[in-house]
C-alpha cells in the first residue's frame, strides 16, 4: 500500500472571497501561479466550464521529464471550495481541495493536498529526496504570485 502524504498551505489575501474564487476557478490562471521551471501549460482547448465532472489536461516538465496530467473537478461549491483529483499523471493518487473563507475583510485560502507516489519503496525515497521539497517550492512560488496579484494585506 502506498504512503499518503499531506501538504497544507494557508494564505490570507485582502480581496473578497468571490473574486479570489473566480480567479482560482479559471484553469488558465494556473499558468500564472506555476513556476516557469515546470513549463506548465493547460492543454484543454477553449474556455473550461468548471463543474463536477469537468476534466482538464495539462503539460509540464519535472526535472526535464515531460509529463501529461489530467484532473477532474469532483466538488464545486462557489465561492467557498472546489476539489480536483488526478485521473492520470505522475502521482498514484492526488486530491487537491481549495477552500476560500471570508476573514477580516479578505479571504483565507487553504490548499489541502493528499497525494501518494507510485513505485512503493522507490516512490517513498523519491518523496524524501525530491518530491516533498519540490511541492513545497511550487507552493512557495504560488504564495508569492498570489501576493503579487492580490496584495499582501500588510497594514490590516
Amino acid at each position: 500500500m502506498s504512503k499518503v502524504y499531506l501538504l497544507e498551505r494557508e494564505q490570507w489575501v485582502p480581496t473578497p472571497a468571490d473574486e479570489v474564487f473566480a480567479f482560482f476557478s479559471d484553469a488558465r490562471n494556473l499558468e500564472a501561479l506555476t513556476p516557469p521551471w515546470l513549463g506548465f501549460s493547460v492543454l484543454t482547448p477553449g474556455r473550461i466550464r468548471m463543474a463536477p465532472g469537468a476534466q482538464i489536461s495539462y503539460r509540464l516538465s519535472w526535472h526535464r521529464i515531460p509529463l501529461r496530467w489530467e484532473t477532474e473537478i469532483t466538488q464545486w461549491d462557489p465561492p467557498h471550495a472546489f476539489e480536483d483529483v488526478q485521473l492520470s499523471g505522475p502521482y498514484r493518487m492526488w486530491r487537491h481541495t481549495h477552500r476560500f473563507e471570508p476573514v477580516d475583510g479578505g479571504t483565507r485560502m487553504t490548499d489541502r493536498i493528499r497525494y501518494a507516489l507510485p513505485f512503493g519503496f522507490f516512490g517513498r525515497l523519491a518523496h524524501v529526496v525530491a518530491v516533498g521539497r519540490n511541492l513545497a517550492q511550487i507552493f512557495d512560488y504560488r504564495h508569492d504570485q498570489v501576493r503579487a496579484l492580490f496584495g499582501d494585506g500588510e497594514g490590516r
